[in-house]
């Protein structure tokens, strides 16, 4: 059976067309798999779980039926839905996922993670990841009024997108040492990550293994699948 893996995929109102056809994925190619994994954003922004966005709740029913299809969804936090919890779980039927997590797909040892921890170079960044993932400060973030959380998070994108403007390029790319730190720490042949919407297959020496490093593309203008089976890997572009 195929295992299915996808990240970044920023569903938002302002994007109709990556929805529909995030739903039409989940209706048509990944009814057949035997596992969806979602590696981080899969919102542009998620406030809460009392989020009541028409379009996130949408997205929210079709994830629903697809589970309640039988095939499991895995869900890992990013950077714009960190503050996704329990209620998710339950309003989806999914399963929320550390980040990063070791696993065995294939018999290969594999780290999937969302991405953004691999970013080192970017010192900001890595200073704000810090504060916002502390589970103290998002205690205090969600005991706001919604409209509020609303509004901190409109600021925080607004501030991401002129941080993303003023950056060098390759300060936001995945740093290759802390990659290969991974590999040792968690003893991983792959690593499947998103995050930097750099879609690509690389493969390193790592202590004389060969390993390999798949980067999952955004949905902004198409979508980015990598699938999984016994007779190897493929990372696909879905066409509009």
């Amino acid at each position: 059976m195929t295992r299915l893996f996808v990240s970044d995929l920023h569903l938002d109102a302002a994007a109709p067309e990556a929805i529909g056809q995030f739903i039409a994925f989940l209706q048509a190619d990944a009814r057949a798999a035997s596992a969806l994994y979602i590696l981080g954003d899969l919102f542009e922004s998620w406030v809460g779980d009392d989020d009541d966005d028409p379009a996130r709740a949408r997205v929210c029913e079709a994830l629903n039926a697809f589970t309640a299809s039988g095939t499991p969804c895995f869900v890992m936090r990013g950077n714009r839905d960190f503050l996704l919890g329990e209620r998710f779980e339950q309003r989806t039927g999914c399963r929320l996922v550390a980040d990063p997590v070791i696993t065995e797909i294939e018999g290969v040892r594999t780290l999937l993670a969302h991405g953004d921890l691999f970013c080192t170079d970017d010192v900001k960044y890595q200073q704000l990841r810090l504060i916002v993932r502390d589970p103290g400060w998002q205690r205090r973030l969600l005991s706001l009024p919604l409209a509020d959380r609303q509004l901190i998070a409109d600021e925080a994108r607004a501030g991401s997108r002129e941080h993303t403007r003023r950056a060098r390029p390759e300060i936001m790319d995945a740093n290759q040492a802390a990659i290969e730190r991974a590999v040792r720490e968690f003893d991983a042949d792959v690593v499947v990550h998103g995050h930097t919407h750099r879609p690509g297959v690389h493969e390193f020496v790592v202590e004389g293994r060969m390993r390999a490093r798949v980067v999952l593309g955004a949905w902004y203008e198409h979508g980015s699948v990598l699938e999984w089976s016994a007779s190897g890997r493929q990372l696909r572009t879905l066409e509009r």
